[in-house]
């Protein structure tokens, strides 16, 4: 499969090497090709494309969106048509305030109806976002394999999406149309039944404790490379 990866970044990085590992085919959207770091994350990927977002976008069967979430803005403005494409959004709407970390909006709308509305007529699906970039480059080497959640609304496509997460070492929890969780997932406290999605406490500024926040948050706002 040909995947397009817009940020060469730690997330970035960490996904392009583990799906390369699975035989997919990888390219690099970032605003500076010549950068050493995007460079050594293109080698790590068996030595994937590397060039603007809209030169990866193009002939990619899937899109995903690894840059900080001050930068999604300005990464889909030019990533071209995506109307038609499955679009990946592993972004968090997270910003560093005067008090720490807080959310950049969620309180009427979530990060990922956000990307929707810039990503006309994609299929967007939200994931490989609650975990940090070192779980992602190697969920292998647990005793019981690390979930990952899956939401989106293309049936149809979800199947795709959830084999690259699959691919990636997690197992692929898929959140059912009527916001609820599987039965097993509900057996296993792995997911909320009072209505809400998990992590609910994001929603209102605070950091769940012991949870690994993604580390496609260390980035210079306006910049899919990290500082």
């Amino acid at each position: 499969m040909r995947v397009a990866i817009l940020g060469a970044g730690n997330v970035g990085g960490a996904l392009g090497k583990g799906w390369s590992g699975a035989g997919h085919a990888i390219a690099y959207g970032v605003p500076d090709s010549t950068d050493a770091t995007h460079r050594q994350a293109a080698e790590a990927a068996g030595n994937a494309r590397l060039g603007t977002v809209a030169e990866a976008a193009h002939d990619a069967d899937v899109i995903v969106l690894a840059t900080p979430f001050g930068a999604v803005d300005a990464a889909l403005a030019v990533a071209g048509d995506l109307a038609g494409k499955i679009l990946i959004d592993c972004t968090n709407p997270l910003r560093m305030g005067a008090s720490g970390l807080e959310l950049s909006l969620g309180f009427d709308r979530s990060g990922a109806e956000h990307v929707a509305s810039l990503a006309r007529g994609a299929s967007v699906f939200k994931t490989l976002n609650q975990v940090g970039f070192e779980v992602m480059a190697d969920a292998t080497g647990y005793a019981a394999k690390p979930v990952m959640f899956v939401a989106g609304d293309d049936q149809a496509r979800k199947p795709v999406v959830m084999q690259l997460v699959s691919d990636l070492g997690f197992r692929d929890q898929r959140r059912r149309r009527d916001g609820r969780a599987s039965e097993t997932a509900r057996r296993r406290g792995s997911f909320r039944t009072d209505g809400h999605p998990p992590y609910r406490s994001l929603r209102d500024g605070r950091r769940p404790a012991g949870r690994t926040l993604p580390d496609n948050e260390g980035f210079e706002p306006g910049r899919f490379d990290r500082v």
